[in-house]
């Protein structure tokens, strides 16, 4: 219909519809009439309502539901007093690692390398395995090998760990477990292109009994001697120690990471229990220092939350056969001032919209930090990063000094 006819019906329309018809038909023909909400907010709000942690509402709803007013009871109801089958432990964080001979003797540490992978605990209770991860997700599904082979342990065992793509007793660049991650189910062709295995390095629990409370050297004790147990066909291994006897010598492993697919290196003390958060000076990570590429801003979406008013949301790109190809997106690194700034840029440079994503002319460059990089066919570059953030505004460049996709292609 020619534009002047739709908008006679359009305003016919409302004339003839009450308040609340009118919202309904406003909602429908925007097409926003749906708010689509995230499981996993789902999971925190019931887990508040219910004073249970959100494992055991997730764990819940796991079963065959209907949202009747009888099952919303049983889904709310109180804990059963002794440890639920699915309840994971808070996990223990560790701190980014100040200097590197900051810690005093290396006789009191545990040096572990750090893996590049997802962080889980596997919970082996009342006949049941859990895998758990650290965004409050049951991950059992998506990686049925790690579950399967869990069920040799005894029952009553927690082991905290990184769920890793692995192949020939190595593991493989995180980019071949995302592809593992977000799936629901993971068939036998993506196990057999994306092999994964877990790396234990806690123990939590034994016997039903939370050993938390125990020195760091008395959990890596037990766990030795469970999975030592174990056959070495199961995908399933405990992180090596390393004994570097100078901090010298600590500094030629870290080196090592990129070579060897890790992020750097761990330092536990070895009197310390399994705390919650990230407390100082007990666990430290001496990450590997972040590959950087110069990137032009391509497109801004608005963000979420108390930044839903700005332009927040970045996509960069680099230059390929003379033109700018999408390589990352990223909305951290920028403090609300800097926002503000870039904002007020892309709103002065807009030249062209779809939906919420503004084309933004291609004239400010980002120096860009990010830890690997992998193939990605659904992006024109090829190539995807990870971990991307944002370093600095490199006004001191022009966009034509901006990185090429080649470079990024030398990297894979």
């Amino acid at each position: 219909l020619p534009e002047v006819c739709r908008r006679e019906i359009l305003l016919r329309t409302w004339r003839e519809l009450d308040g609340g018809r009118r919202l309904v038909f406003n909602k429908l023909i925007t097409g926003s009439f749906c708010v689509g909400v995230a499981r996993t907010w789902v999971v925190r709000a019931l887990a508040a309502l219910a004073g249970l942690p959100p494992a055991v509402i997730e764990h819940r709803l796991m079963t065959a539901w209907t949202p009747t007013a009888e099952n919303f009871r049983h889904l709310v109801r109180p804990g059963e007093g002794a440890v639920e089958p699915a309840q994971p432990y808070p996990f223990f964080l560790a701190s980014p690692l100040p200097a590197p001979d900051s810690l005093g003797s290396l006789e009191d540490w545990l040096v572990e390398w750090k893996w590049d992978g997802l962080r889980a605990q596997i919970i082996r209770r009342r006949g049941q395995v859990l895998l758990w991860s650290r965004g409050e997700e049951f991950v059992s599904q998506t990686f049925p090998e790690i579950v399967a082979a869990a069920r040799a342990l005894n029952d009553g065992v927690v082991l905290d760990g990184q769920i890793l793509a692995w192949r020939d007793e190595q593991p493989l660049s995180f980019g071949v477990l995302q592809r593992r991650m977000g799936r629901k189910a993971a068939d036998a062709k993506v196990r057999a292109a994306s092999p994964v295995a877990y790396m234990a390095f806690d123990l939590l629990e034994l016997g039903a009994t939370d050993l938390r409370s125990l020195p760091l050297r008395q959990r890596r004790e037990k766990l030795e001697t469970i999975l030592s147990a174990l056959s070495p066909a199961l995908p399933l291994r405990i992180s090596p120690l390393l004994r570097p006897q100078t901090w010298a010598e600590a500094a030629e492993l870290q080196n090592q990471s990129r070579a060897r697919r890790v992020g750097g290196l761990m330092f536990k003390r070895w009197s310390s229990p399994y705390g919650v958060g990230r407390p100082p000076g007990v666990w430290w990570k001496w990450k590997i220092n972040p590959h950087l590429v110069d990137a032009v801003l391509i497109y801004a979406e608005p963000g979420h939350g108390h930044r839903s008013g700005l332009f927040t949301d970045y996509t960069f790109g680099v230059w390929h056969q003379g033109q700018l190809v999408p390589i990352a997106k990223s909305h951290s690194g920028l403090s609300d001032a800097e926002m503000e700034e870039v904002d007020a840029f892309v709103r002065r440079n807009t030249v062209g919209k779809f939906g919420p994503v503004r084309v933004v002319k291609p004239e400010a460059v980002f120096e860009l930090a990010f830890e690997g990089l992998r193939e990605s066919p659904r992006r024109r570059s090829g190539v995807a990063l990870h971990f991307p953030r944002i370093i600095r505004w490199r006004r001191d460049k022009k966009p034509a000094e901006a990185a090429a996709l080649e470079s990024l292609r030398k990297l894979l």
